[in-house]
């Protein structure tokens, strides 16, 4: 391990100029004997200083290609008093053609910390703030913060994230490393410091939105800069339409998009499921094989947004009186769920970005619901889309693409924490209360869709936290844990000791069969009661969770199954969308479904999911959701499947497809979604994603819908001919 002191160096010209609010506490081009700097498989291997480019100064730092080489930085005597600081500061830069990741952490005499990581662009050098009280994105409102650095009295400034928390008056160290570096990295540094005040920090998200809801920070071919714009790309679009509508019109489809060229079934009025020379099939009411190409959340409300407390974050919001401010609303997000936590702006007023551009688009302030329903329905057919996915406009279900419902089940039943809980906690389907919430659910869903041929189905809630995103025990077997921890007034907890009590009697077979020494069984009944690692020498362990969650999966399937077939008995329950699941929980659907749904993230879904074991199960799956998206069209958040471009999205599109169709079992795949995040962040969670097919401003990215028609008509040419099992 490599351990040395800085030694004094020669004091050199250039040097870039503090911002307002700063103070140096150490200049690594004229050091003073006022900080210690301390190397650990690190290195300063020149005694001069290097001139960039730019005409700046700066010294090198070298990083060894180790586990976590690092630089710290310790004051001569005592400990630095930051009590009024407001973020720490560097002056740094990558001196590698490519990206650096710089881990900072601040350390105070009590142990505890605060950390935060630099993701250092490549180019010339940047004013590096880390605020000193835990602080990211989220905290404004969006769970992606604005493009950094920005530019700030002429100077590049990057703002960063932060966690946990130091005690500012005792601070002992800092130090700057790097997570397991392939080769050796070198980063120029200047100084570091302190900044007393937070004006760097307000105006990182000062002046971020436009009077459109785009970002002013970018520029790209479908950004709108007036009222005429809108209404010339609308024009336009609907010149477009008509012709791809034409060519629509004449493919061989049923009235539901069945396949006519392929090989028919027997019709039996509604919409099901069968299985034919080892490939499933959805089956139209006319008795046609269907393909489900859909879209999430074709809805006009997707761009709504938070302005109250935040309105220094827009250039141009409406005035009170004006025609735009009807597009004003009053909400509040924070439900005390995972999706809310450490969430700032989450509640009071918002203003809706898209409305009011679809409004503007139209020669006319006021939105026209039904123009809108009618343009979106357009699109859907032109671009290829035959299925309206969930969550959608109910004003769309129009005799003109079949369509998905959610069912969702609430109520004052019982609920089980698994730890993450991103959409609330699990619902207890062992309480009777559970129960008859999903009667009273499925009852009102199923009251004005029970004979419409049109609906598909039913999807059975939503990305329920049936484990914990993870491979260790306590993740796979969360939801095991989680009831445990619980008192006795839990159904889901008595179920679960009824159990373990039917197998082994008493308190002494558990003990023996769990490795521990359990005195009494009703110190299982306290709550936070903590059962033992899953272990090879105590199968049974790991045998009783399993068995308790396929229990806990099928009462659950099984009620919502049971209640749908009462109350909507022509119409299929299309799973539970799982974006975390276990074996049991897919198992359990598999078993009291018609569909197997999930949320695949993931460059293909054979990516994201076992098909081998899916298999097994013989049931039709659909992907319920996907998504691809960049950073180079306003949203500030490329969504959770990245690709460098926007004109990369196409090709990731067309892979995904042309994957999915190589699964036999595989019966559609839905995308979300139909609209831009607002990049200022969404109501729901702060989510401010690029996922939309069109823009905040309803203007269609044009080469990503070419690319994702052509792949869409792809699907009806392949499948639209006697039945040929693709290669898989």
């Amino acid at each position: 391990m490599l351990r040395r002191t800085l030694p004094a160096v020669i004091a050199l010209l250039f040097s870039s100029p503090l911002l307002a609010g700063q103070q140096t506490l150490f200049n690594f081009v004229r050091p003073a004997a006022v900080v210690n700097v301390v190397t650990e498989d690190a290195s300063l291997p020149q005694y001069n200083a290097e001139q960039t480019a730019e005409g700046e100064v700066l010294r090198r730092v070298v990083f060894n290609p180790v586990e976590r080489p690092s630089l710290r930085l310790s004051p001569q005597t005592g400990v630095w008093d930051w009590t009024g600081a407001t973020a720490l500061t560097l002056r740094m830069q990558s001196a590698m053609d490519w990206a650096l990741s710089v881990d900072v952490t601040v350390l105070s005499s009590d142990g505890s910390t605060l950390t935060s990581r630099i993701d250092l662009p490549a180019g010339p050098a940047q004013t590096v703030m880390v605020p000193l009280t835990a602080s990211s994105p989220l905290t404004q409102g969006m769970r992606v913060g604005p493009p950094m650095p920005f530019r700030h009295q002429g100077q590049r400034v990057l703002l960063t994230s932060s966690e946990g928390k130091a005690d500012l008056k005792q601070v002992v160290s800092v130090t700057l490393s790097m997570p397991r570096p392939k080769v050796a990295q070198s980063l120029l540094i200047e100084r570091f410091g302190v900044q007393d005040d937070d004006v760097l920090q307000k105006a990182a998200y000062a002046g971020l939105i436009d009077g459109y809801g785009q970002s002013t920070r970018g520029r790209w071919p479908e950004k709108i800069s007036s009222d005429d714009q809108l209404k010339a790309a609308a024009q336009r679009e609907q010149q477009q339409l008509k012709g791809w509508l034409d060519e629509r019109s004449k493919l061989k489809l049923d009235t539901f998009g069945g396949l006519l060229g392929a090989e028919a079934f027997e019709a039996k009025g509604f919409f099901r499921t069968e299985k034919r020379e080892g490939r499933w099939f959805l089956v139209t009411p006319l008795g046609h094989p269907f393909y489900s190409l859909g879209v999430n959340a074709v809805a006009a409300d997707g761009g709504r947004t938070y302005v109250e407390g935040r309105e220094s974050m827009f250039t141009a919001l409406p005035e009170a009186q004006t025609p735009l401010a009807q597009y004003y609303g009053q909400g509040d997000n924070l439900d005390g769920n995972g999706s809310s936590q450490g969430r700032g702006f989450g509640k009071g007023r918002w203003f809706d970005f898209y409305a009011a551009n679809l409004g503007r688009g139209h020669a006319t302030p006021t939105f026209d619901q039904a123009r809108w329903q009618g343009q979106s329905l357009d699109r859907l057919q032109a671009w290829g889309f035959n299925t309206l996915g969930n969550w959608s406009d109910n004003g769309l279900q129009s005799e003109r693409l079949p369509y998905t419902l959610p069912l969702s089940i609430g109520g004052d039943y019982t609920s089980i924490s698994t730890g993450v809980d991103w959409w609330g906690a699990m619902p207890d389907p062992f309480d009777p209360r559970f129960a008859m919430a999903t009667e009273r659910a499925v009852a009102i869903a199923a009251r004005d869709h029970r004979d419409d041929p049109w609906l598909i189905g039913y999807f059975a809630d939503n990305e329920l936290a049936w484990a914990v995103p993870g491979n260790e025990p306590k993740q796979r077997y969360a939801l095991a844990y989680g009831t445990l921890r619980l008192t006795t007034d839990s159904p889901a907890k008595r179920a679960f000791l009824k159990q373990l009590r039917d197998k082994y009697r008493n308190q002494e077979g558990l003990s023996k069969a769990w490795g521990i020494e359990l005195t009494a069984w009703e110190l299982m009944e306290d709550p936070g009661f903590e059962p033992p690692l899953p272990d090879p020498a105590h199968p049974e362990i790991e045998a009783d969770f399993k068995y308790f969650q396929r229990v806990f999966a099928e009462t659950y399937f099984k009620t919502i199954s049971d209640s749908l077939k009462w109350h909507a008995p022509n119409h299929l329950l299309l799973g539970g969308r799982f974006a975390v699941s276990t074996p049991e929980a897919v198992a359990a659907c598999a078993k009291y479904c018609d569909v197997v749904s999930f949320n695949v993230y993931a460059p293909t879904p054979q990516d994201g999911y076992d098909f081998a074991q899916l298999n097994a199960l013989d049931k039709p799956v659909l992907v319920s959701e996907f998504q691809f998206g960049s950073r180079d069209r306003g949203p500030f958040g490329p969504g959770p499947m990245e690709v460098a471009r926007e004109e990369d999205r196409g090709p990731a599109y067309a892979n995904f497809v042309k994957a999915a169709l190589k699964e036999p079992s595989i019966v559609g795949v839905h995308w979300f979604q139909y609209l831009d995040q607002p990049a200022s962040g969404r109501l729901l969670d702060g989510e401010n994603g690029h996922f939309g097919l069109v823009g905040i401003t309803d203007v269609p990215f044009q080469g990503f819908v070419e690319s994702v028609r052509k792949s869409n008509l792809g699907v009806v040419e392949q499948l639209n001919k006697p039945l040929v099992m693709p290669a898989r």
